[in-house]
């Protein structure tokens, strides 16, 4: 299904981005890894040409996902490259938590900027190069913050929600053009960005995020290579997650009462 597909993942220096590419150019897939830090990137690609593979090909393009020119400026870059894409995974994002009252309209802003409007550039982006395949498939990775309200998430819940809604839209209306969409929604999971929160993060958000237990990286993306290959829309990778995700879905005045009674334990609020 991947071989010889030429598939761009953003986000691709880190977190599940690294352990996609890791997994994709086994299955002989040709990358194009675009990121923000040109060191990281430069360093996944020396990894990844370590492997040894035969007639593997991998180009790292840094991009800040959050500027539409720069998107659409690298991603006619990667076609004259290595020619049209065939796969898009936006995995590139960003992770705040804090109380609502703490965190500024530039916060908000920020991750907005890169966890759906990066996303929603880089769509745009690559949508001419699917119709012009006659067809193409875009992975969207979520979270489970996307389907839920997580305390001290009010920008990253935000964010994913909006990546929701924009995911399922895409989905309906893209179906008929012969493209393919996915949405992830994965649990908290070994990464840069959940090491960086677990220095400052509330204790009413870290109780929750406990709820479901810390997948790694890498058995993110060997989910969400299944999910791919079987054709599923809602990828949501651990078994603990799916059964919160149900269980939210089918009796969410109970999930709110169990988030309340766990949150009235450790209860702090911002300071005055």
């Amino acid at each position: 299904m991947f071989d010889g597909k030429k598939i761009i993942i953003t986000g691709g220096s880190s977190g599940v981005g690294k352990s996609l590419s890791q997994r994709l150019i086994k299955k002989g897939a040709r990358l194009a890894l675009v990121a923000r830090d040109e060191k990281k990137l430069s360093a996944v690609k020396k990894e990844l040409l370590n492997l040894g593979l035969e007639g593997q090909t991998i180009e790292v393009y840094p991009c800040d996902v959050a500027d539409s020119k720069a998107v659409e400026k690298t991603f006619k870059y990667i076609s004259k490259q290595m020619e049209a894409p065939d796969i898009l995974i936006n995995s590139a994002g960003i992770l705040r938590e804090g109380y609502f009252e703490n965190q500024s309209i530039e916060t908000f802003r920020e991750v907005m900027d890169i966890n759906f409007f990066g996303t929603l550039h880089c769509i745009q982006s690559a949508l001419p190069y699917f119709k012009s395949n006659g067809g193409g498939r875009i992975v969207n990775i979520s979270s489970v913050a996307g389907l839920m309200g997580v305390f001290g998430y009010s920008a990253y819940c935000a964010s994913k929600h909006a990546l929701t809604g924009l995911t399922g839209s895409l989905r309906a209306e893209l179906k008929h053009q012969n493209i393919a969409v996915h949405i992830v929604y994965p649990p908290e999971f070994d990464s840069p960005m959940v090491d960086e929160i677990n220095s400052y993060r509330t204790e009413e958000n870290k109780i929750m995020a406990q709820a479901i237990p810390i997948l790694t990286a890498d058995k993110v993306a060997d989910e969400i290579i299944k999910g791919i290959e079987k054709n599923r829309f809602e990828i949501i990778p651990g078994i603990a997650t799916r059964i919160v995700t149900r269980f939210e879905k089918l009796l969410p005045f109970m999930g709110r009462a169990v988030v309340d009674f766990q949150i009235n334990r450790v209860y702090k609020g911002p300071k005055n």
